[in-house]
């Protein structure tokens, strides 16, 4: 890989959950075989929850001392997520040599999109950035989230697809009684919907698995539904295990019309990798979190009466033909969704930023 040290900014870090702070952390323990990596963190709560307001304010300050600290000078500086980009103009006054690098996912984008006043103002703040930043290289996560980019005036953009780290639960009795949901409760994942259009249309025998943290009061009240059971969120292990046990594992994201999409979808990668076989909803970056009728299956999002007769189509396969998707599934997802091939393609688009500084 091309040498120079990096540093990596986030906001994103453990012990918080979620899919950028999984992508933050396993991005940078892979970069660490290859290269020096300096981290700048915020870590999240000891719930699992995001930094509080206040440590979101003073998260500058910390990054002044800790980068006045740093014994080399970073080559690349990269930042975690696209909201924080005024964070790199720091480099102009500590690093002016330094490369720009900095990751986009779903929402710290499509939140421009939204047709109110802060969607706007968010909109406007992205567009300075791009206007003060012309030089950054910007890794989206998925088609749809480089599209946002590109619209909101990023000019170098580049895809690279998430991964994760689970593996074919092996031995596991899968259930035909169980649909499992795993994510974020907010309403464009879909769940209240799920609830509400298709579950009710599906054999009283089967019941739906809520697992994930509570962030819509409203959207979560589908998971006190009769036929629904909310387990909250569930270590990675466990969550492995109920990916391959359940019938199916449902990602069912919706447009809610205010421009929220999923930027990628990691749910759909790691139960794909566990043995589970997943219906994904074809929006957004769930698009390129699964590959269609290899890894899961892409339904029409909003669709109840294709996504009821999906389930039933799976609740009707055979052991042999239920082993044989799920062990072809992993082995497909396991190939390309892994954290050594996404540490790969971001050390390739620093090696080209290096390239293009030493030809200028």
């Amino acid at each position: 890989m091309e040498p120079g040290r990096v540093l990596f900014i986030t906001r994103k870090w453990e012990p918080a959950i979620g899919g950028m702070e999984t992508y933050c952390v396993k991005l940078v323990e892979r970069m660490r075989r290859d290269r020096s990596v300096d981290v700048i963190a915020l870590p999240g709560q000891a719930d699992g929850r995001t930094p509080s307001v206040l440590a979101l304010l003073w998260f500058p300050f910390t990054l002044l001392a800790r980068w006045a600290g740093l014994r080399d000078t970073p080559a690349i500086v990269h930042l975690g997520d696209l909201a924080i980009w005024p964070l790199a103009l720091l480099h102009w006054l500590l690093a002016p040599a330094a490369k720009i690098v900095i990751s986009a996912h779903g929402t710290d984008v499509s939140y421009a999109l939204r047709p109110t006043q802060l969607g706007r103002l968010y909109r406007t703040y992205q567009k300075i950035g791009a206007a003060l930043l012309p030089h950054a290289r910007i890794i989206a996560n998925s088609q749809a989230t480089a599209q946002v980019c590109r619209k909101a005036g990023w000019r170098d953009v580049a895809e690279c697809p998430l991964a994760t780290d689970m593996t074919l639960q092996s031995g596991i009795q899968p259930s035909h009684n169980t649909i499992l949901f795993a994510g974020r409760m907010i309403r464009q994942k879909g769940l209240s919907w799920f609830v509400r259009e298709v579950l009710p249309t599906l054999p009283d025998h089967i019941t739906l698995e809520v697992v994930g943290p509570v962030v819509d009061s409203e959207e979560a009240k589908a998971s006190m539904h009769p036929r629904a059971v909310f387990l909250g969120p569930l270590p990675q292990q466990e969550l492995a295990r109920r990916y391959a046990e359940a019938l199916c594992v449902i990602v069912p994201n919706i447009d809610v019309g205010d421009g929220s999409f999923e930027g990628f979808g990691l749910v759909a990668c790691e139960a794909a990798a566990a043995g589970g076989v997943v219906l994904a909803s074809d929006f957004g970056g769930l698009s390129a979190a699964v590959r269609g009728g290899e890894t899961g299956f892409l339904l029409k999002p909003s669709a109840a009466q294709q996504w009821a007769g999906k389930i039933s189509a799976v609740a009707g396969w055979s052991k042999a033909e239920r082993d044989a998707f799920t062990r072809s599934a992993s082995a497909a997802a396991r190939q390309f969704y892994n954290w050594s091939r996404v540490s790969e393609q971001t050390q390739a688009e620093y090696a080209s930023l290096m390239t293009e500084r030493k030809i200028a």
